[in-house]
């Protein structure tokens, strides 16, 4: 498994993650709900070792991940999924 990968299942398992805490925090369903099926995409990825599904992913996530980092101004978690995510499309792009 290459770093891409590897970038990969961290930023799936901070995608379920953080969908959960989402959740539990301010009671968001769409949290919860869009958090755990990237997650699981960019898991599936991984097992499949499919980067191109990966790169998909990541990509949405990021541009996301954006728009609600420039909508609210705050940092976490837009902010740390947005440093992580393109950290992964670097290694999976050029690693």
């Amino acid at each position: 498994m290459g770093p891409g990968l590897i970038f990969a299942l961290i930023y799936g398992v901070l995608s379920i993650v953080g969908g959960i805490i989402g959740y539990r925090q301010a009671g968001s369903k769409v949290s919860l709900i869009s958090g755990i099926v990237s997650g699981l995409l960019l898991l599936l990825a991984v097992v499949l070792m499919a980067r191109w599904l990966a790169i998909v992913v990541s990509l949405v996530l990021v541009i996301v991940f954006v728009t609600r980092l420039l909508k609210t101004k705050k940092f976490m978690p837009a902010g740390l999924m947005v440093i992580v995510g393109v950290a992964t499309l670097m290694a999976l792009l050029f690693a």
